[in-house]
This record gives structure tokens, C-alpha cells and sequence, in this order.
């Protein structure tokens, strides 16, 4: 089969960063389904895991990759919920062979049914980021879904970004009122459309902005980009008893004691794949909740996220879509469909 994969680090300027060769089809076991993928989506975790992979050339390529849509082509002995040309999507496993090929076997357990008004483009952007940020607001950081906390604030550290795409929707449908941090024209439009109440530029000062909003501390605050940079604002916002989520981890220690120990916040972390990692005995909350999501999909209460739109799917045109990852240039999500 034909598959996209990386053998050592190179810079994403270098053109061998990523490579097309062919692979050998994967046979499923028997909780998998075998899919052959129709489309796939970018995330920061690709670029970062390429980066791993060090400077000493591996014998096969590593084929990345964590959100995809497709169509079974067969299941295995314990699979149930699923058949044969089931149209399907899923973020997948990071302890296994990625995406980035024709053919990939996955637990059931992790997949859902696409949305049916969704085509295999859009609907390959949901699943990563679409579950992280519900294990996020719904599950660490315990916002109520059915609006028990209607009408409090939420802040959203970049908004505009994969998982803020996601989260913004999901936050509205509980009845959050969201302000939601972006700098540039588009990424502020972006996130409005995606249903903030409120944008602030997170390259200015927080505090002021936020004030002159009549708001002076947030129960619930989504760091959504760098924590160590923004762990001092977080902190002085924060509501006492507030919860902080987070998702990625800093370079650096930062301060867990006061002034934001005196506060005595929930503080959230969120990593999509520690149920698959682990194989946690819940692990099948995620195609659940995946499931959920189409849903909303279908009655229209979740928004297509995809902003652009590759293809064929090869090397070349993945290497743009990394190159847009690293440099933090995109808004929403990024897909490439068609081998």
C-alpha cells in the first residue's frame, strides 16, 4: 500500500523530511478495523513526534498520523457496532502505525460513525481535536454539557487553533460565555464564527482587555498554547475553586504554589491519548464521545472546522501541511484527502 512516513528528523524545509514508499497492508486483530482511509488531518502532535525520531536513520519509516476518515474494509473477530463499508472516523492510537497511509487497522473501541452530512474531509478534522477538547471541558474540567453552568465565562487561550475550533462550539452548547484570545484579523473573525462572545489579543495585555469586558476573574480558563508563557496571567485570573485546563507541556517548571495555590483551582490536564496508551478499562468513552460529536454534526449544532484542503495525499503535500503546523500559520484544521 501506498504510505507517507518519516526515517529521521530532518527540518521541515528539508524535502526528505517526509517520504513516500510503500508499506505493507496491515492485518487487523481482533478488536481492530481494517480502514481504507479517504482522508486525513494535520495536528501539532505529528510535527512533534517527527521531531523524536533523532538524527540516526530508522530501517522503515515511521508513518504518522492521528485523525482520519474512511470506509471499513473489514473487521475483526471481536469488533461489534461495525461492518463492512461502514463510512467511519477516529483519532486513533499513538503507540501504533499512523494515518498516513492507505490502509490502517485501529481498535473499534476509538471510531465512530462519520457524520452523514459531513463529507471525509471534514469529517477527518474532527476526531483529535474534537475529543481532546471534550475530555477537557465536559470530563477534567467538569463543565456541566446540559448548561448548569449557563452564562459563566470561559476564557480560551487561542482560540483559533485546532482544539480551540473545537472547543469553542462545545463551550456555547453548555451555555458558556467565551472569550477567546486571537491576534491576527482572520483568526478573530474565525473564532466570532465559530460562536466567541468576545475576542481579546492575546499579544497585548490580558487584564485590561478582560476588564473593560466587565469581568474580573473566570471559573474556567483552556490554556490552549504554551503554559509556561501564559501560567503568571492564568494565574491572576483564575477564580478561586476556578479550573484550569491545560494541554501542552511547558519547557520549563512553572510556579504551582501561590498565588495560584492560595486559589485552590482544579488544575486539568488533557492528553488525547492516555486512554489508548494505557488501555484504560474506559477506553471506549472515546468512540462515544466521537459519536456524540457526529450527532451534533448531523442536527447542526457542531460546525465544519476544516479551513483547507490538500490533495493528492503525499509527502509533498503533507510536508506543507507540517510546515503550516510549526510555524502556528493555520487556523482550524488542515486535510489532506486522496491517495
Amino acid at each position: 500500500m501506498k504510505a507517507i512516513g518519516a526515517t529521521r528528523f530532518l527540518p521541515v524545509s528539508d524535502p526528505g523530511c517526509l517520504v513516500d514508499f510503500e508499506a505493507e497492508k496491515p492485518i487487523p486483530g481482533p478488536k481492530d478495523l481494517l480502514v481504507k482511509i479517504a482522508a486525513i488531518a494535520v495536528n501539532p502532535v505529528d510535527t512533534k513526534i517527527r521531531a523524536s525520531l533523532g538524527g540516526e536513520e530508522l530501517p522503515t519509516p515511521r508513518i504518522l498520523g492521528w485523525d482520519a476518515s474512511g470506509i471499513v474494509e473489514a473487521v475483526g473477530s471481536e469488533v461489534v457496532g461495525f461492518s463492512p463499508g461502514d463510512e467511519v472516523m477516529y483519532a486513533g492510537d499513538v503507540t501504533r502505525a499512523g494515518c498516513n497511509a492507505e490502509f490502517q487497522a485501529m481498535d473499534y473501541r476509538l471510531v465512530a460513525h462519520k457524520p452523514k452530512s459531513f463529507s471525509f474531509a471534514d469529517a477527518a478534522a474532527l476526531p483529535l481535536v474534537g475529543v481532546t477538547a471534550w475530555e477537557l471541558l465536559l470530563e477534567r474540567m467538569g463543565v456541566d454539557p446540559d448548561g448548569a453552568n449557563r452564562g459563566s465565562p470561559l476564557l480560551v487561550i487561542n482560540g483559533a487553533g485546532g482544539v480551540g475550533s473545537a472547543l469553542i462550539p462545545l463551550a456555547r452548547a453548555a451555555g458558556l460565555k467565551v472569550i477567546a484570545t486571537a491576534s491576527r484579523q482572520e483568526t478573530s473573525d474565525w473564532c466570532l464564527k465559530l460562536g466567541a462572545d468576545h475576542i481579546v489579543n492575546h499579544r497585548e495585555p490580558l487584564r485590561p482587555q478582560i476588564e473593560a469586558l466587565g469581568i474580573t476573574e473566570f471559573p474556567w480558563i483552556a490554556n490552549l498554547y504554551d503554559t509556561e508563557r501564559y501560567w503568571d496571567i492564568t494565574a491572576d485570573l483564575i477564580a478561586p475553586l476556578g479550573a484550569l485546563g491545560l494541554i501542552v507541556e511547558p519547557k520549563n517548571p512553572v510556579n504551582i504554589g501561590n498565588p495560584i495555590r492560595a486559589k485552590s483551582p482544579r488544575i486539568a490536564w488533557e492528553f488525547m491519548f492516555t486512554r489508548s496508551k494505557f488501555q484504560t478499562a474506559d477506553m471506549h468513552r472515546q468512540g462515544e464521545i466521537l459519536q456524540k460529536i457526529a450527532a451534533r454534526c448531523d442536527n447542526g449544532s457542531f460546525p465544519k472546522i476544516t479551513t483547507r484542503v490538500l490533495q493528492p495525499i503525499c509527502a509533498q503535500n503533507l510536508r506543507l501541511a507540517h510546515q503550516a503546523m510549526e510555524e502556528h500559520s493555520a487556523h482550524g484544521k488542515w486535510v489532506l484527502q486522496n491517495f
